[in-house]
C-alpha cells in the first residue's frame, strides 16, 4: 500500500468486528473479529497513522497500525467499560477512564494508565462517575480528570499513578480546580498546556502551572444553546463543537436546534453556523472542510462547512429503524458515524443497520463510492480515517 493512501477503520461494535479499507476504492486490507470496541471512548490518533481503542468485552486497549502487515501492534489489559481515552503529546503515555457501560447509574471508579514504551500499567480508584480525561505534557506529565456532580478538574501526576501499588488503591488528586456540575466535552492544546472543558456556562479554560492548573477566562458559547462535545482543530488553532438548543426533552428531538461553533484560539473570535433541526453530535475534520451529520424525520443530510464559510448540504438515504417522531434518538435506533482526516478531502458516513459507508469528496460534494462491509453496523458503528502523516495525532483525545 502506498504510504500516502488514506485508510478507513470501521468498527461494528455490536457485531464485534473491525474492517480496514483503503480509500476511495474500498479494498479490505485488514480485519478483526471478536472485537467489540468502545464506541464512547472512540479512536485515539497516535503518531505514524496508528490508532488506539478499547475492546470493551475483552478489557484490552488495542494499538492498531493500519499501514503495517500486522494490524494489532499491541494489546494491553485495561479497566472497562471504557468511557474516555487520551494520551500525552508524544502518544506514549495513555489514560483510560471507566463509565456506565450497559448500566443506568455510574458504578466504576477505575482509571488505567499505561506507558506504551515500557509496557508499565497501573489501575487506581478515583471517583465514581463518567470522567473525561486529558494527559498534559510540558514537564512531568499530568493526568487531568474532568468530574461531574460535584464538578472539578482533578490533577494527578502521571508518575504517581503509574507507581501505584497493586490492588487498585484509591488516589487523591494533587490539585483540584472547581467546575460547574454539568461538564461534558474535553480538549487540550499540547503546545500551550491548556485544557478545556465544555459546560453549560461555556468552555472553561485552564493552563498548566507547575503541577497544578490556573483558571483562565471562560469562553462563552455566544448562544442560548450549549455544546456537549469539544474538539481541537489540528489544522489551525481552534476549538469546535455543536451547540444544541431547544426543549431538552428527548421526545422533542426533531425540534432541537443545532449550530456549528468554532472558536479561534489565536484571535479569540467565535463563529456560529446554523445546521438545522434534529440530531447532530460528533463532527469530523477534513483538509478544508468540517463535516456534520444531521438526522431528522424529514430527511438526513451530510453538512459540509468549508474553510471559507460556505455550506454544502448533501442528502443521505434513509435508514430503516432510524429515530422517529414520538421516540427518543438514543434507545434502540439506528445512527450515523462520520470520519475524516485533516490530510485528505474524503468524508466517510455510515448508514446504520444497512452495513454501508458513503464516501464523499468534500471538494465536490459527490459520493465517490458506497462501501458494503457485510456487517449491519447497528447503532451506526464508529470510524477513523487516517493518513500516515496527516497530523491528526495533534489532538490527543479519543474521538
Amino acid at each position: 500500500m502506498p504510504t500516502d493512501t488514506p485508510v478507513l477503520l470501521v468498527s461494528d461494535h455490536m457485531d464485534g468486528s473491525v474492517h480496514v479499507l483503503t480509500v476511495p476504492d474500498g479494498t479490505v486490507v485488514g480485519r478483526l473479529t471478536g472485537r467489540h470496541l468502545s464506541e464512547h471512548a472512540g479512536f485515539l490518533a497516535l503518531p505514524g497513522g496508528r490508532v488506539a481503542c478499547v475492546d470493551d468485552r475483552r478489557g484490552e486497549l488495542l494499538v492498531l497500525d493500519p499501514f503495517a502487515e500486522r494490524l494489532v501492534e499491541r494489546a494491553v489489559p485495561v479497566a472497562v467499560p471504557a468511557e474516555h481515552l487520551a494520551c500525552g503529546p508524544s502518544g506514549r503515555l495513555l489514560a483510560v477512564t471507566t463509565g456506565l457501560g450497559e448500566n443506568t447509574e455510574p458504578w466504576s471508579d477505575l482509571l488505567t494508565v499505561l506507558d506504551l514504551t515500557t509496557g508499565d500499567t497501573a489501575r487506581v480508584r478515583t471517583r465514581v462517575g463518567e470522567p473525561g480525561v486529558t494527559v498534559l505534557g510540558n514537564g512531568d506529565p499530568l493526568v487531568v480528570l474532568r468530574h461531574r456532580e460535584p464538578g472539578e478538574l482533578a490533577v494527578h501526576r502521571f508518575a504517581d499513578l503509574l507507581a501505584a501499588s497493586p490492588g487498585c488503591p484509591v488516589v487523591t488528586p494533587h490539585a483540584v480546580l472547581p467546575l460547574p456540575d454539568d461538564g461534558h466535552g474535553d480538549a487540550q492544546t499540547p503546545s500551550t498546556g491548556h485544557v478545556f472543558a465544555a459546560t453549560g456556562e461555556g468552555v472553561h479554560r485552564a493552563r498548566r502551572k507547575g503541577d497544578a492548573l490556573a483558571a483562565e477566562a471562560v469562553i462563552p458559547w455566544g448562544s442560548p444553546a450549549r455544546g456537549w462535545y469539544l474538539r481541537l482543530d489540528t489544522r489551525r488553532p481552534a476549538l469546535w463543537s455543536t451547540l444544541r438548543g431547544g426543549n431538552p426533552d428527548p421526545l422533542r428531538w426533531p425540534e432541537w436546534t443545532n449550530q456549528a461553533w468554532r472558536h479561534d484560539l489565536e484571535t479569540g473570535r467565535t463563529f456560529h453556523t446554523e445546521l438545522g433541526p434534529g440530531l447532530v453530535f460528533r463532527l469530523a475534520l477534513a483538509r478544508r472542510h468540517t463535516a456534520f451529520t444531521r438526522i431528522h424525520p424529514d430527511g438526513d443530510e451530510l453538512v459540509l462547512l468549508g474553510a471559507d464559510g460556505t455550506v454544502r448540504r448533501i442528502p443521505l438515504p434513509a435508514m430503516d429503524g432510524a429515530p422517529c417522531r414520538g421516540g427518543t434518538p438514543w434507545e434502540g435506533v439506528q445512527r450515523r458515524a462520520v470520519a475524516a482526516s485533516p490530510g485528505s478531502d474524503w468524508i466517510a458516513v455510515t448508514r446504520g443497520g444497512h452495513g454501508e459507508v458513503h464516501l464523499v469528496d468534500a471538494e465536490t460534494g459527490h459520493e465517490a463510492a458506497r462501501l458494503r462491509l457485510g456487517t449491519p453496523l447497528d447503532h451506526g458503528g464508529h470510524m477513523s480515517l487516517r493518513s500516515r502523516d496527516d497530523g491528526a495525532d495533534g489532538d490527543p483525545v479519543g474521538r
